[in-house]
């Protein structure tokens, strides 16, 4: 019988940022602060890794509150009406010594729309108490607009004031469950 290994998402040691530009000439990176996943492995081989993820929209973080209630209205997030975004893998393929592509299932505002993303696995360790632990950073881009995302704000001068292109960088370590 196949050994399923299943992982969490420690989130004390995994940061889920975003950057976007910002008036075409500067970037805006903000964060979720609440978030959870679970990764299932055969043993500890995670090509063919089956991989969920949730986090809470209203957690987001862009170091200015008025920008992160904005974010949270209705224009964008609409964090009352849609209180999480999920992610559900379709396929986690190793192409490299320490690299993957992962495909997956990505709901943002109600809008489901399949997402590739590049993962780099940073290895396997065993921390202070002897739980096992990998780390993995993930990074991608996506169109927000795609999403449902669609508020425009344009200056006065015409340009526009948030990119259509969302840049995602995730550190995630995951601790193996018993």
């Amino acid at each position: 019988m196949e050994n399923l290994t299943k992982w969490a998402i420690d989130p004390t040691h995994s940061e889920v940022q975003f950057k976007v530009k910002h008036l075409v000439i500067s970037t805006v990176t903000g964060s979720f602060k609440k978030f959870e996943g679970s990764v299932e492995t055969i043993g500890e081989d995670f090509n063919g890794a089956k991989i969920e993820f949730n986090l809470d929209v209203a957690s987001i973080d862009t170091n200015q509150e008025q920008r992160d209630g904005h974010l949270k209205s209705p224009d964008f997030f609409d964090a009352a009406e849609f209180p999480h975004i999920s992610f559900k893998s379709t396929s986690f393929v190793k192409d490299g010594d320490e690299d993957y592509t992962l495909t997956g299932d990505l709901t943002i505002k109600g809008v489901t729309k399949s997402v590739t993303l590049e993962v780099e696995h940073g290895g396997i360790a065993a921390d202070f108490y002897g739980n096992t632990k990998a780390g993995f950073d993930i990074s991608g881009k996506i169109n927000r607009k795609d999403f449902g995302l669609t508020w425009e704000g344009v200056t006065e001068a015409g340009a526009i004031v948030v990119s259509e292109d969302i840049k995602l960088h995730i550190s995630i370590q995951l601790a193996k469950q018993a």
